[in-house]
């Protein structure tokens, strides 16, 4: 924490006196978001601390965490309101049993492990381009027990989701745009029969929602899903810290919204 501490000193320092620097809108917002990282990180690190490094609710309570995320914040992964809104969609999948649950994008692990642990049936594979993610992921596993069922794999096609046709599957898919690329039924006809719940880029990707939309709507239910305030009970850490820490805990790191579509297949696989 304290060479992460340097690291935002010496941003600071460097922006303080240069040109445009901190004084436009622009460079006082990204100074400010820079800022707030570090202190969401000084809240997990406390929070690691009370919990021994286990999540502290949600449906993934208890699950054994690493230090830190591969990929965007780690508090509240560990009190357990990560992307909260989508729940009761889980919830309602897994009430389905699924054989097999793909994880497309699955950093280190947090619904690749999480699941695995509360659908002791499944077979999950764990997907990723980045190595360490996927270093990660596999030791998330080892952690919690789940080793076995979680199998990790790098870059994932859409011929691939053919191999899983006629089983019951539940697909995650967080690829920052390249959902785009992936999700294609005209390629894998498996998808007709598969859950989904996509995280959608249109930040990066301008327009991929609809066009993933588009091209599920005759064969998928589909239910959009835009992040809102979290409303869970906060861990008793917190819940005598100031104002901005509470907000800062649950924080996402979002720099634009990023709605998901949860689709049900109008069939079952």
């Amino acid at each position: 924490m304290a060479s992460y501490l340097e690291t935002v000193r010496e941003w600071f320092r460097a922006r303080l006196d240069g040109p445009g620097g901190l004084s436009t809108p622009e460079g006082a917002t990204l100074g400010l978001r820079v800022l707030a990282i570090w202190r969401s990180r000084m809240i997990a690190q406390a929070l690691r601390a009370q919990s021994g490094g286990a999540v502290l609710g949600g449906p993934f309570a208890g699950m054994a965490y690493l230090e830190s995320a591969t990929e965007g914040a780690l508090a509240p992964r560990l009190i357990g309101t990560y992307e909260d809104e989508l729940h009761p969609h889980l919830i309602a999948a897994l009430a389905e049993e699924p054989e097999v649950i793909l994880d497309i994008g699955c950093a280190e692990g947090y619904y690749a492990v999480g699941l695995a642990r509360i659908a002791p049936r499944a077979e999950v594979f764990a997907h990723d381009t980045a190595a360490a993610a996927l270093q990660a992921c596999r030791t998330m596993a080892e952690m919690n027990g789940v080793s076995e069922r979680v199998h990790t794999g790098g870059l994932f096609q859409p011929v691939d989701f053919q191999r899983f046709a006629g089983r019951r599957c539940l697909v995650i898919v967080d690829i920052e745009g390249a959902e785009d690329d992936l999700l294609r039924p005209d390629l894998a006809p498996a998808l007709a029969g598969m859950r989904l719940i996509v995280e959608t880029h249109d930040v990066y990707r301008p327009g991929v929602m609809d066009r993933v939309r588009e091209r599920f709507e005759a064969t998928h239910e589909i239910t959009e899903v835009r992040p809102g305030p979290k409303t869970a009970p906060l861990p008793e850490l917190l819940r005598n810290r100031s104002h901005l820490d509470q907000l800062l805990a649950v924080w996402e790191f979002r720099a634009a919204p990023t709605p998901w579509l949860v689709m049900k297949p109008r069939r079952s696989a």
